[in-house]
């Protein structure tokens, strides 16, 4: 495979094929109205159990809903929702089987994912206790059992879900249309900065860590490693917020950009040298998901 193109699973061989560039896009649709549909049950579900008054309440707080349970819950679960969209919208449009959005090693890879979890663990908790011994805590301490086992399961899927639609669909889309990596990744890094209203600092920031994302996606020929890095990220923000040792906020400071990009960029580095050299990204899936 040469190093200075997209691994199979972005590089389409007939792409130009007559009709077959509307197939990526029809995709998207199809996925978008799943999505929307997935969303309201959600919606409906959150707004029976806690009042419909209080979930729009939440659903128009920004990040700042994530400082409470329950927006946190609404949060991950609204972005989790990607995976069934696009799987759903990938059975109806046959364009392509939905594993191969996960990797071109044969789809996705669970194992790859939970050995690259480590080094991003590590990086992020060292940068988070640095944060804490700085500043203190901010907040009361709200961490409950219940709430540390849903965010074990729902974040990652969260953080997957938006690995399959960013890095999967709209990368491997773009990929094929231009086949020029560095192109996909900045474009698909722009789409992923939209979806993150943010002060502007937040916006550099998210745009920064798009494009960390997407060259370890390329790099690594999948979407494990991506998710591994997405889900330490978000999971340790979502208990260290519950600590009480930070604030979710729609706001940047100039301390959490630097600092965010500075562990972004250390994690992918750090990632892709060991992975690279451990032959992990190389690894044959044998069961497909």
């Amino acid at each position: 495979m040469s190093e200075n193109k997209f691994p199979e699973y972005i590089t389409f061989p007939r792409t130009f094929e007559k009709y077959r560039w509307y197939k990526p896009i029809l995709v998207f649709i199809i996925a978008t109205i799943v999505y929307v549909i997935l969303q309201a049950l959600i919606f409906v579900i959150f707004g029976q159990a806690y009042g419909f008054d209080n979930i729009f309440t939440l659903a128009t707080q920004g990040y700042e809903s994530l400082n409470s349970e329950v927006g946190s819950y609404i949060g991950y679960l609204s972005v989790a929702i990607f995976i069934p969209s696009l799987y759903i919208a990938s059975l109806i449009v046959r364009d392509r089987p939905f594993s191969s959005y996960s990797s071109s090693r044969g789809g996705w890879n669970w194992k790859l994912f939970f050995k690259s979890l480590p080094i991003p663990l590590a990086v992020y908790i060292i940068y988070e206790i640095i944060t804490a011994l700085i500043y203190g805590q901010k907040g009361p301490n709200t961490l409950t059992l219940t709430f540390f086992i849903i965010c074990m399961i729902i974040v990652p899927l969260q953080c997957i879900g938006e690995e399959y639609i960013m890095r999967g669909l709209v990368m491997q889309t773009f990929g094929s249309w231009f086949k020029i990596p560095v192109l996909a990744i900045v474009l698909q890094s722009i789409v992923f900065t939209s979806l993150h209203p943010y002060s502007i600092l937040g916006v550099i920031g998210v745009f920064i860590q798009g494009i960390c994302l997407g060259f370890l996606t390329w790099r690594s020929n999948g979407l494990e490693a991506s998710s591994a890095i997405h889900s330490v990220n978000n999971l340790i923000s979502a208990y260290f917020v519950a600590l009480g040792f930070e604030v979710s906020s729609s706001v940047i400071t100039p301390y959490d950009f630097a600092s965010t990009i500075f562990v972004s960029v250390i994690s992918t580095l750090l990632l892709y040298y060991i992975g690279t050299k451990k032959g992990w990204f190389e690894e044959k899936t044998e069961k497909l998901w």
